[in-house]
């Protein structure tokens, strides 16, 4: 289902997922921690599941990737061989859309078609 449209992203330090973990195996059910804290239940579920089959250090925030392209903020200021490396990424890029693209369509004519994999 996800968060209401609108809603902010929140991130739980590994300290307090660890705290609401705890009190959920000591016996506090799920309802009870969501009510007290606002955060879902279910959320609450999976991370007692990842605390019980990698202990604390499943809790740990993940660092996403990312933008690759940020490096080159400053283009006016990039190196000859920068400039280069970043007109191979945008030109990468372009080519994963462009190859997205075509399985789209030939995905959308196999239905046409019929012989689309059911």
């Amino acid at each position: 289902m996800g968060r209401p449209k609108g809603g902010k992203n929140t991130s739980h330090s590994r300290e307090e997922k660890l705290r609401l973990v705890k009190r959920n195996l000591s016996g506090e059910t799920l309802l009870s921690l969501e009510r007290e804290t606002g955060i879902y239940h279910s959320q609450i579920y999976k991370w007692t599941k990842q605390y019980l089959a990698g202990g604390e250090s499943a809790l740990e925030n993940k660092r996403k990737p990312g933008n690759p392209l940020v490096k080159y903020t400053r283009k006016k200021e990039l190196t000859e061989v920068e400039q280069l490396e970043y007109k191979i990424a945008l030109l990468e890029r372009e080519l994963l859309k462009k190859d997205n693209e075509i399985v789209k369509l030939k995905n959308s004519n196999a239905r046409e078609r019929g012989d689309a994999k059911r």
